[in-house]
């Protein structure tokens, strides 16, 4: 795929827990497989904590993923070793967090590393450095920061190369995405219920005690072993999505590492399960309605006008009765449907797909869903994923204090559905999985960022994974949170719009936050 398509599909936001019958965020990465792909090419033998790393080439990484490295750019490659649990960080065990540097060939005046996040929880860093190598011209970063920073990825613990957590079956994931994502009798909620209990009990038995160690927090803490790493005396950093609510925590726990801080995206830290599920249902109802006005004036791009809410709720219900039928006899269930309108959400280029695709559904092709869904997903075409799933329930779960009872998400399913008629429902069933996960709790902090330096938090106003008002929310949190508001479409901002472009490099380079209340228009 062309390296500009990818690097806008790179950042992944996954719904708050976001996996049976719930939704989350596409990911268009190449899908490296259960097993970590090319993990032996990525992670050689760890630096002890605290060490340097030891860097090699690697530009087979960026071959893998996107069939050539971005013109002047050089890759390396490394790892460090963490305690796999702070609490105790002499006990026995390390997590490797693996590692690639991009570093311009025509690099001067350096200021240090950019160490980048994309979210998820589960996607990974390593991934997204490549691709925001390829700079400005095909969607990545400005070619001022790439001239002054190495661009720093980690694969966070848990993710694809860093000691990855796997545990779901690609039968069971496959059965997950294809339910329906709204199931109105009992049996077909009770069998979903089964599903996520199945789920949870094998990754408890796979993983015991320590499924409980790939928190927000212990992540938060491995990156400050990364900024020791790499040679920084103050971490730079920009994080997208969940990638946010990771910054957040390292900024509290480490407000004086930090030299400057990017937050794209914003998580509300303050919200439960419930209140952010209920938050992306409605963030998801905005974004698909702005898709369903832009479908109407424009129906020489979009087959399903003038009513494209209609047509898609007419897709999904009629393919819980005869679904179409695609290559080998797969068939495009509601679930499958539901996931291919949520992946084409993340960005405007989407928009046209998904018309096309609802549209070519009618006539019987299924082909434009299942692309759309499974580069969601991280399905191959053998139908293998990758772990994302794993970690993303394994983070999100930790991470949650409490999670909602049954009872209570079989009633929400119901009183979504009313107010929010696509995502509403989905999304409330998407609580299911953290009620059956078996690991310790280990939640964030949510407090003030005291002693940080100006945090910039930017927000796009059609944002449909991490709603708007979220930014303002994050900022006031942080109390040195700077916003900065891009009025477009999409999941995050920087750096697809000039306006943005400016106010951010500006901040990473001069360290000179934007204005309080800067507004970028679309």
């Amino acid at each position: 795929m062309p390296v500009s398509r990818t690097l806008r599909h790179t950042v992944a936001g996954l719904l708050v827990t976001g996996l049976v019958a719930g939704c989350t965020v596409p990911v268009y990465a190449p899908n490296t497989g259960r097993n970590g792909g090319d993990t032996a090419t990525a992670t050689p033998a760890p630096a002890g904590s605290g060490e340097a790393v030891t860097w090699r080439p690697c530009p087979d990484v960026p071959e893998d993923l996107v069939g050539r490295g971005a013109p002047n750019m050089r890759y390396e490659c490394g790892s460090v070793a963490v305690p796999q649990d702070w609490a105790a960080p002499n006990a026995p065990g390390t997590f490797e967090i693996a590692l690639i540097r991009a570093r311009s060939t025509r690099q001067q005046d350096r200021i240090g590393s950019l160490l980048v996040n994309p979210g998820g929880p589960g996607a990974s860093g390593i991934n997204t450095a490549v691709y925001l190598s390829f700079g400005e011209t095909f969607g990545g970063l400005p070619d001022d920061v790439l001239r002054r920073f190495d661009i720093v990825g980690f694969d966070p613990r848990g993710v694809s190369r860093s000691s990855p957590v796997e545990c779901i079956s690609d039968a069971d994931l496959d059965a997950s995405f294809g339910a329906d994502p709204d199931p109105d009798t009992q049996a077909e909620f009770d069998s979903l219920v089964a599903l996520n209990q199945r789920i949870g009990q094998g990754c408890g038995a796979k993983y015991g005690d320590k499924l409980g160690l790939f928190a927000t927090e212990q992540a938060a803490r491995d990156m400050d072993t990364i900024r020791t790493a790499v040679g920084d005396e103050k971490l730079t950093y920009l994080g997208y999505s969940y990638g946010t609510l990771l910054g957040a925590t390292y900024a509290q726990l480490f407000p004086g590492k930090i030299r400057a801080m990017v937050l794209d995206g914003a998580v509300d830290p303050g919200q439960d399960l419930l209140a952010g599920s209920e938050s992306q249902a409605k963030g998801f109802e905005l974004a698909f309605s702005n898709f369903a006005a832009w479908c109407g004036s424009n129906a020489n791009k979009c087959p399903i006008a003038p009513d494209a809410r209609r047509a898609v709720m007419t897709a999904i219900d009629k393919a819980r009765t005869s679904p179409v039928r695609g290559d080998g006899g797969r068939e495009a269930t509601s679930g499958w449907i539901l996931y291919a309108v949520i992946s084409s959400l993340y960005t405007v280029d989407g928009w046209e797909e998904l018309g096309k695709a609802i549209g070519d559904l009618a006539e019987g092709d299924a082909d434009g869903v299942f692309d759309l869904a499974d580069s969601y997903a991280q399905r191959d075409g053998s139908g293998r994923y990758s772990n994302l799933f794993d970690a993303n329930l394994a983070v999100n779960c930790a991470d949650a204090p409490v999670s909602p009872e049954v009872s209570q998400i079989r009633a929400t399913q119901s009183q979504w559905r009313a107010k929010y008629p696509l995502f509403g429902a989905p999304l409330a069933v998407g609580l299911l999985p953290c009620a059956f996960w078996p690991a310790k709790r280990d939640p964030y902090p949510t407090g003030a960022a005291t002693g940080a330096p100006p945090i910039v938090v930017v927000g796009t106003t059609g944002d449909p994974a991490t709603p708007y008002e979220q930014t303002a929310k994050l900022a006031s949190m942080l109390g040195v949170g700077v916003v900065l508001t891009w009025e477009g479409e999409g999941h995050t901002a920087y750096p697809q719009t000039n306006c943005v472009n400016d106010a951010v490099d500006k901040y990473l380079i001069d360290l000179s936050p934007p204005p309080a209340g800067q507004r970028c228009p679309r």
